[in-house]
C-alpha cells in the first residue's frame, strides 16, 4: 500500500497548494481551499491490471497519418448534429452542462435511443428502473441502448471491455469515483482522475464520449476550471424551467464552430427539435403594437428573424433607467447617444428598455437598425408594419453600415413573408430576382424620414 499524501485544493478553479490559505492566490476567492487525501498507487491500464503493456506510440509525418476513416457519427438529432458540427467525431470527449432540472438527461437519453450504434448509458444518479419509466415516456426506437447504473470506473471499465460499444454516456462526472483517488466524488482531484482516465480510454479505442456535468450558482461547470480544457467539446443546455423551449450552445469545439445554436421545445415525450427558430422569437400578435421591430440576425450558419421591443417613458426619478435584455447594454447606450446626436431625438431625460423575445442573447451588429427602429417607434408611438424588417449596423456618425451575408438574411425573410427589408446602401447584393422589396439607406436620418 503505497503512502497517503494530503494536498489541498480550490474548490472554485482546481488550483493545487502544499497547505491552506484563506484566499486562493489564482481565482482570488476566500474560504474555497479544502484538504483532500490522495493514494498514489501504481496505476494500471483503463482496462485491466493484467493487461498487456500497449506498443509505444511512434512519430508519424503530417502527410502519412491516414485521417479517411474518420467519419462523424450521426447521432439523428438534427440541432445536436448542427452544434457539434455535423455529429459526433470518434474519440472525442463532449462535456454537456446545465442547471438542475432544464433536461440534461433526457435529451442524451432520448439521443441515445434513437442510435443506430451499441451505446452505453452509464448513471450514478438514477437506477435502471427510474431510467426505464423515462425512456417509456420518450418512446424508444431502437433496442441498441444498454443502461448500466454504477460510479467506479474500474467496474465501469470491465462492462465497456465486456459489451464494447460504439458510445458511451455518463451521467454524471461528478458521481465518479476511481479507487486511485481517496477523496469523495465530486472533489477536485476526483473529477480530474476520472475525466483523465475517460479520455485516455476515448483515445486509445476511437469511442467518442459524452459527459453530463453539473453547474455552480454562477453558471459554470462544477469543479476544475481544467475539465473544460481537457475535453474536447463544451456544450451548454440553457433556458428557464418556467418555459418551454431550451437553447444548445457551443462554448468549445475543437472540430468546429462555436457559433451555431440548437433549439428544443421540452415537450411530456420528451424534447421536439425546433427546425424553425422563428416562429418562437417572433411573437403573434392581432394588433400593431409601437415599439415592436423584427432583425434578420444569423446564429453561426444559421438565419433567425428575432423580435426586439423597447419601451421609452418620461423618467419619473431624476436619473433615467437603461435597461437590456438579451443585448449588450452599452451598445444600448451608444445607439441613443446616435440618435441624439444625429437624428435630434432628446432621450437623455426618458428611460429606454429593450427587450430580445424568446430569452436569447443576441450580439450580431446587424440588429442595431431594429433596436433603433424600435426605440423611435415606441418614443413617438407609431407602429411599425409586420411585414417589415431590418438587417443592418449603425455606426458613431450615424452611418448605416454593411453586414456579412446580407443575401442569405434577405431569402430567409422572403422565405418568412417579409415584404419590405432595409440594408446598408454599401451592401454588395448580388440577388436578381426577389419578390421581396430591399430599401437600401446610407445614413439614420434616412430611416427617421421613412419611419416617423
Amino acid at each position: 500500500m503505497a503512502k497517503l499524501k494530503t494536498t489541498f485544493f480550490c474548490q472554485s478553479c482546481g488550483n493545487q497548494y502544499a497547505k491552506w490559505q484563506g484566499q486562493c492566490t489564482a481565482c482570488k476567492e476566500w474560504n474555497t481551499i479544502v484538504e483532500e487525501v490522495i493514494q498514489t498507487p501504481e496505476k494500471s491500464d483503463w482496462k485491466s491490471p493484467t493487461s498487456a503493456v500497449k506498443k509505444a506510440a511512434v512519430p508519424l509525418k503530417i502527410k502519412d497519418i491516414d485521417a479517411s476513416n474518420e467519419i462523424r457519427l450521426n447521432t439523428f438529432d438534427g440541432e445536436f448534429n448542427r452544434v457539434l458540427g455535423g455529429g459526433i467525431v470518434p474519440g472525442s470527449l463532449t462535456l454537456l452542462g446545465g442547471e438542475p432540472g432544464i433536461g440534461k438527461s433526457t435529451l442524451l437519453l432520448q439521443i441515445s435511443l434513437k442510435l443506430p450504434y451499441k451505446t452505453l448509458y452509464v448513471s450514478g444518479e438514477e437506477s435502471q428502473k427510474q431510467i426505464k419509466m423515462r425512456a417509456e415516456r420518450i418512446n424508444p426506437s431502437t433496442n441498441n441502448c444498454y443502461i448500466l447504473t454504477e460510479t467506479k470506473t474500474q467496474n465501469i471499465f470491465k462492462q465497456i471491455e465486456a459489451l464494447e460499444p460504439d458510445i458511451v454516456i455518463i451521467d454524471s462526472i461528478q458521481t465518479l469515483h476511481s479507487d486511485y483517488i481517496e477523496s469523495s466524488s465530486g472533489s477536485i482531484s476526483q473529477i480530474k482522475e476520472c475525466t483523465a482516465e475517460l479520455i485516455k480510454f476515448a483515445k486509445e479505442t476511437a469511442t467518442p464520449v459524452v459527459l453530463i456535468g453539473h453547474i455552480t450558482k454562477d453558471g459554470n461547470i462544477a469543479g476544475p476550471k481544467i475539465l473544460e480544457h481537457m475535453v474536447d467539446t463544451v456544450l451548454q443546455f440553457e433556458g428557464d424551467r418556467n418555459h418551454v423551449f431550451r437553447i444548445l450552445r457551443a462554448h468549445k469545439n475543437r472540430f468546429g464552430s462555436t457559433n451555431e445554436l440548437g433549439i428544443y421545445e421540452m415537450q411530456g415525450s420528451g424534447l421536439r427539435e425546433v427546425s424553425n427558430p422563428s416562429e418562437i422569437l417572433i411573437s403573434k400578435k392581432d394588433e400593431e403594437l409601437s415599439g415592436n421591430a423584427i432583425a434578420a440576425t444569423l446564429e453561426g450558419m444559421r438565419p433567425l428573424m428575432i423580435e426586439v421591443q423597447a419601451l421609452v417613458s418620461t423618467a419619473v426619478y431624476g436619473t433615467p433607467q437603461r435597461s437590456a435584455t438579451g443585448f449588450n447594454a452599452k451598445r444600448l447606450n451608444m445607439l441613443l447617444a446616435v440618435l441624439e446626436k444625429r437624428a435630434g431625438f432628446r432621450l437623455g431625460a426618458k428611460d429606454v428598455f429593450l427587450n430580445i423575445t424568446g430569452g436569447i442573447n443576441v450580439d450580431d451588429p446587424a440588429i442595431d437598425l431594429a433596436v433603433v427602429a424600435s426605440i423611435l417607434s415606441s418614443n413617438e408611438d407609431v407602429a411599425l408594419q409586420k411585414d417589415v424588417c431590418f438587417a443592418a449596423e449603425v455606426g458613431l456618425s450615424g452611418e448605416i453600415r454593411p453586414v456579412q451575408r446580407v443575401e442569405q438574411r434577405i431569402l430567409e425573410a422572403e422565405k418568412l413573408g417579409f415584404s419590405t427589408i432595409y440594408v446598408s446602401k454599401y451592401n454588395k447584393i448580388a440577388l436578381k430576382t426577389t419578390s421581396i422589396n430591399i430599401q437600401l439607406i446610407s445614413k439614420i436620418e434616412d430611416l427617421v424620414g421613412v419611419l416617423v
